[in-house]
């Protein structure tokens, strides 16, 4: 289903923000509901759901915090996220440094965390039974942990050097953390450790000599902007400005060395790509200009580019329960990509027969039967 995802023609997501769309978050829970963050400092949320059950539908939004909205972010919202245990809250992150916790019901917020810098990226584990963590990257080199059951910044990670682009909590460990900074460096720690990182992360697997003019223990050559665990939680990609993605074994920390190839990468700013979930083989979505570029994870095949957007991508989330993608861009627009249905074939008509071009290469099967080889 993925190797075939398009425009969809007959689904729409309903127009609301009037300037670009910065984040994007589906609900773990049903899969039904998204946010959405915008420029202005608007949040959008979405029904999914086709309740008009006929072929051609508009995603409505259910309700926004617009520009009027008392507790509207003043600056551009960076990072949204539902909380991952219910729908009843979500939180958002903005330029105006501030963190919030709306109470989606009356979509209000319930708390309000400020800092001293732009607050760039946040994450709640997805995870987490134990603890209530949201951590968050900002202008500051410190990553900070914001604590939802006491309503304090709880604690401190210390050891970047330049602003916090990129955090996201493990998907398979509660209190392993990521971090991506404009220092090149990429860090992974156990936040029941004050000590210091577990472990930076080096491009170059410990091989680079001492001699080396290049810093020691760089994720990227460039500001590492965007991190993302696959789903399983056994490997980490990040994305740097150096136009490298690079796939990293999240026990041992080691690079990988798939290679990607060139990825296009010009965000002064985080980056919002997502992998697939459920599919064999995964799979990367990275916005790459206008376009989202899909890779295969393991293989670091560039399977599609999907275009439709007219302007910069700036995020992208995967709905797993249908296989389907969502992405914001600067155009205002969210658009959706569903797999596109394969035209079934009459049975009087031999598989042989068709025209090879329907078949994408990746379902061709590369079986040889002793007869093909006489």
């Amino acid at each position: 289903r993925v190797l075939s995802l398009e425009l969809n023609k007959d689904r729409d997501v309903e127009r609301i923000h009037v300037s670009g769309v910065n984040a994007l978050d589906i609900e773990p829970i049903e899969g039904r509901y998204m946010l959405s963050g915008g420029s202005d400092g608007v949040i959008v949320i979405y029904d999914l759901e086709n309740l008009s059950r006929k072929p051609s539908y508009t995603c409505k939004a259910l309700c926004s915090v617009g520009r009027s909205h008392p507790d509207v972010h003043r600056f551009s919202v960076e990072t949204v996220q539902w909380y991952p245990h219910d729908t009843g809250m979500f939180t958002s992150s903005s330029f105006d440094k501030t963190l919030k916790i709306w109470d989606t019901n009356t979509l209000q917020p319930a708390d309000v965390f400020h800092f001293e810098g732009t607050v760039y990226s946040h994450h709640m584990s997805p995870v987490a039974t134990k603890h209530c963590l949201i951590a968050v990257g900002t202008k500051s080199p410190k990553v900070q942990l914001c604590d939802l059951k006491s309503g304090s910044c709880s604690h401190i990670l210390q050891g970047h050097r330049q602003e916090v682009l990129a955090v996201s909590w493990s998907s398979r460990h509660e209190y392993i953390l990521a971090t991506a900074s404009a220092d090149s460096k990429v860090k992974l720690w156990d936040v029941r450790r004050a000590s210091g990182c577990l472990t930076t992360l080096d491009q170059h697997n410990g091989e680079k000599s001492k001699a080396s003019s290049e810093a020691v223990n760089t994720a990227h050559n460039g500001r590492v902007n965007g991190l993302c665990y696959t789903n399983d939680g056994l490997h980490l990609l990040t994305i740097g400005t150096d136009d490298r993605m690079r796939l990293w074994n999240s026990s041992t920390g080691e690079n990988t060395l798939v290679n990607y190839g060139k990825v296009c990468n010009e965000s002064r700013k985080g980056l919002k790509f997502t992998t697939s979930c459920g599919c064999n083989p995964e799979f990367a979505f990275v916005p790459y200009g206008s376009t989202i570029a899909v890779y295969t994870i393991f293989t670091g095949e560039l399977i599609t580019m999907l275009r439709g957007h007219y302007s910069t991508v700036n995020c992208c989330v995967f709905q797993p329960n249908f296989q389907e993608l969502y992405s914001g861009s600067k155009d205002c627009n969210i658009l959706a990509w569903i797999p596109a249905l394969r035209e079934s074939v009459p049975d009087d008509i031999s598989e042989k027969s068709l025209p090879k071009q329907h078949l994408n290469p990746a379902y061709e099967d590369a079986w040889s039967s002793s007869d093909d080889e006489g």
